[in-house]
């Protein structure tokens, strides 16, 4: 169980960092708290992850829309208002987007697998 204080957020506020991805850019705007990550999280036009992601998320896109892609060959298109859910371990997936999307990324120890 986690103990979190009502914690008001002001994203102008949070440091903005890039990340370079195999193609394109990801910015991250990041407030930890105990055992809890949140982010805005905004790829550029263009952007191709540089890994296979296998780390449990939340994510929900706020702005435009992106392709999440399972090493398998699966891809499921996400668009504004859309979320997918997965558990740490559960699946090997990046972040493909042909156009700018922001996104809310939400992950932590609650998102352990059990398997």
């Amino acid at each position: 169980m986690y103990t979190i204080p009502f914690t008001n957020i002001d994203w102008s506020q949070i440091e903005k960092v890039e990340y370079p991805g195999e193609t394109g850019t990801a910015t991250w705007q990041t407030l930890n708290l105990d055992g809890l990550r949140i982010r805005t999280v905004t790829y550029s036009a263009g952007y191709l992850a540089d890994h296979w992601c296998k780390k449990g998320h939340i994510v929900h896109c706020l702005e435009g829309s992106f392709t999440s892609e399972m090493e398998d060959g699966t891809t499921f298109a996400l668009s504004t208002g859309m979320t997918y859910v997965v558990s740490d371990d559960l699946s090997s997936h990046r972040s493909v987007s042909e156009e700018s999307v922001k996104l809310l990324i939400i992950d932590g120890h609650f998102l352990k697998s059990s398997l």
